[in-house]
């Protein structure tokens, strides 16, 4: 074995580790709620719940908008522009997001104006995220929360950098020239 064969597999690790870390500090930072955090909008809404795997299952309707595949912590949000960060908080619990799919549709006429992943709000909820059924076992059917957000980060593109519309108003089509003013902090 030549020297050179043997520093490859410790560069790899090496780039392994620090590649793990540089995650791990991204999805820390995408969490974090410390003193110096840049809150842009606050609000509370009635949250729902899906899973999109592309699989045609319980109603899902292919890959998400962002074309990201879904995962814990990606949202629906009927008018916020995609990749669009935050947090959620139900009942002292706060769970991070990122905006990656449009939704939910027509329960956003009815003032549900996010749609959390199910794994999240399984955790939010103390229920068990269901892989067959794409659903929240154990929280009694419930299937919407009241949660207060806190946008952290407005997306780049179309959509609505203020309070959520409903879906119908097509709010996630128009590019947002006049973006909320952030809170008094």
């Amino acid at each position: 074995m030549s020297a050179r064969s043997g520093l490859r597999p410790f560069a790899l690790m090496t780039a392994s580790c620090v590649g793990a870390l540089s995650l791990a500090a991204g999805v820390a930072a995408h969490a974090d709620t410390g003193t110096d955090e840049k809150v842009l909008l606050k609000g509370s809404t009635t949250a729902s719940y899906f899973w999109d795997d592309s699989s045609g299952r319980a109603g899902d309707t292919g890959l998400p908008a962002s074309g990201k595949p879904m995962q814990k912590g990606m949202v629906a949000s009927p008018s916020w522009p995609l990749m669009t960060e935050g947090y959620v908080v139900y009942k002292g619990k706060k769970m991070p997001f990122f905006v990656g799919d449009r939704g939910p549709g027509t329960p956003s006429n009815r003032g549900i104006m996010l749609d959390l992943d199910a794994k999240t709000f399984a955790e939010l909820t103390g229920g068990t995220f269901n892989t067959d059924t794409l659903h929240v076992d154990g929280v009694g059917g419930q299937g919407h929360i009241k949660v207060e957000y806190v946008i952290t980060k407005w997306g780049e593109g179309k959509g609505k950098k203020n309070y959520p519309v409903p879906f119908s108003t097509r709010a996630w089509a128009k590019t947002d020239t006049n973006p909320a003013q952030p809170p008094a902090q």
